[in-house]
């Protein structure tokens, strides 16, 4: 009787504990290229080569996280990719809205939302719950780039019904998937307790 062959494990490259990765080289790199895009942003505004540098810089958001998959994932990994994705994305929004393209109070709500999450997941993370990536984040994530984007391409730069349209898009899924993570984190928070309410004795 013949068996069926065992799937094989494809070895990863790095374990958590490296530092230096390619994910992690691509990760610094965004963050160094961050703050002279940011300087573009508000000395040039909309025109062909900061449209062009922010293409590069936010589809390299998913290059690095790629790269992660399939060498491994990192723990240094995992704190460098946020830290440059909330730099690249509020930078943008808070120069655009320094300019007087966008009004601050949504800037201040992604901000708001952004840090808070960060601190949440920090939080649950010393009780040893990890709260993954949800679905609405990766869609969050890319209509906030896409709402700056639509502010330097030269084709929308002037279309400002267009631009309060992707920035409310923006507003909606960054405030939908951060209660979508609370909802989660408070969920496992709950499974966490009843289980150790479950290990623990009952006094008697």
């Amino acid at each position: 009787m013949s068996t069926a062959a065992a799937p094989r494990r494809t070895a990863k490259r790095f374990g958590q504990s490296a530092l230096a990765t390619p994910a992690n080289f691509v990760t610094l790199v965004r963050i160094l290229v961050a703050v002279p895009t940011l300087a573009l942003i508000r000395n040039e505004g909309s025109n062909w080569l900061t449209v062009g540098v922010w293409f590069a810089i936010t589809v390299t958001d998913s290059l690095d996280g790629w790269i992660a998959r399939r060498d491994g994932a990192t723990r240094s990994g995992a704190f460098l990719d946020p830290v440059a994705d909330k730099l690249i994305v509020l930078g943008g929004l808070a120069v655009l809205a320094d300019r007087g393209v966008f009004p601050w109070w949504p800037v201040l709500l992604i901000a708001a939302r952004e840090l808070g999450i960060s601190l949440y997941r920090s939080v649950a993370g010393r009780r040893g719950i990890v709260i993954p990536a949800q679905r609405f984040g990766k869609y969050k994530a890319f209509t906030q780039y896409c709402a700056v984007g639509v502010v330097l391409l030269p084709w929308t730069a002037d279309d400002t019904g267009l631009q309060k349209i992707a920035l409310a898009i923006a507003v909606v899924l960054t405030v939908v998937s951060g209660l979508q993570i609370l909802r989660r984190g408070y969920i496992d928070w709950q499974a966490e307790d009843a289980g150790k309410a479950e290990r623990t004795p009952a006094d008697g």
